[in-house]
This record gives structure tokens, C-alpha cells and sequence, in this order.
């Protein structure tokens, strides 16, 4: 199984860090270049059910789980999951000091028919969230005024 952490700490109100990552139509925005489109499907209570579409113009359909009194956020790829066996994401929103340390967590198996290895994709999605969290905190402190 694959398993990456990566985090960077975001000099903003939580409030705002919270608000401005989860919500899906900005991820054109907050992860470069990597999705072309990102529309929430249905919203329901603190779950969002949405289809991202990547840059080679796959689409998948994706929920995820609000949880901000407890400063989390935890995702699931739904349909298609290839070529993932599953794809289980966690977003923690950690005070510190300095700021909000932002980390995400993604956990996941690569279907055996997939043409990548579970180590190879741990190392491009851990290459990807470090350059997508610095464009997250770059946005996110520009509209706080940081």
C-alpha cells in the first residue's frame, strides 16, 4: 500500500485556511495546473460529492467529509477508482504557533492493473503536494493579507 504525509504551515486565520481549501471549485486554482475542472456534484449536511477532471481530461467522482470543529477534512475516490484499488485522503488543520499547519495524508493501493507501483506514485504525489501546498499557502495568504 502507498502512504504519503506532507504539510506546510499557513499564516492565515483557520477560519479562512478551512473555508478557501474546501471549497472545490477553487482547486484549479490551488493545485496549479494539475485539474482543469473541479464541480461539486451535490451538497449535502458537511458532505460535497464532486468530479475533478485532470489535465489529460480524466474525470472521477470524489466525496469528501467536512469536519471543521475538528479541523479535518477526509476525501474518498469514488468512480471511477482506477486506477486506483482505493484512494483515502485526510486533511488536518493543526494550530501552531506560527500558524495553521495544513497536512495531508493520502493512504491508497494501485489497482494490479494499473501501470504504476504503489512506491512510484507515492513518490510523484509526494513531488506534487509539496509544490500544490506551497501554492495553497501562497493563496491563501495573499487573500488573508499576510
Amino acid at each position: 500500500m502507498g502512504h504519503t504525509c506532507n504539510s506546510i504551515i499557513i499564516n492565515a486565520p483557520y477560519e479562512l485556511i478551512f473555508d478557501i481549501s474546501n471549497t472545490i471549485p477553487r482547486w484549479t486554482e490551488l493545485f496549479g495546473s494539475e485539474y482543469k475542472e473541479a464541480i461539486v456534484v451535490q451538497k449535502e449536511k458537511n458532505k460535497i460529492t464532486f468530479n475533478l477532471t485532470d489535465k489529460e481530461g480524466r474525470t472521477w467522482q470524489s466525496f469528501r467529509l467536512l469536519f471543521k470543529e475538528n479541523y479535518l477534512a477526509y476525501a474518498e475516490r469514488e468512480e471511477p477508482k482506477f486506477p486506483f484499488e482505493f484512494m483515502k485522503i485526510i486533511w488536518l488543520y493543526t494550530p501552531k504557533p506560527e500558524g495553521i499547519e495544513l497536512t495531508w495524508i493520502q493512504h491508497f493501493k494501485m489497482d494490479s492493473k494499473a501501470a504504476f507501483t504503489d512506491e512510484q506514485v507515492e513518490g510523484f504525489i509526494n513531488q506534487h503536494s509539496k509544490e500544490n501546498l506551497k501554492i495553497f499557502k501562497a493563496v491563501i495568504e495573499k487573500e488573508a493579507g499576510s
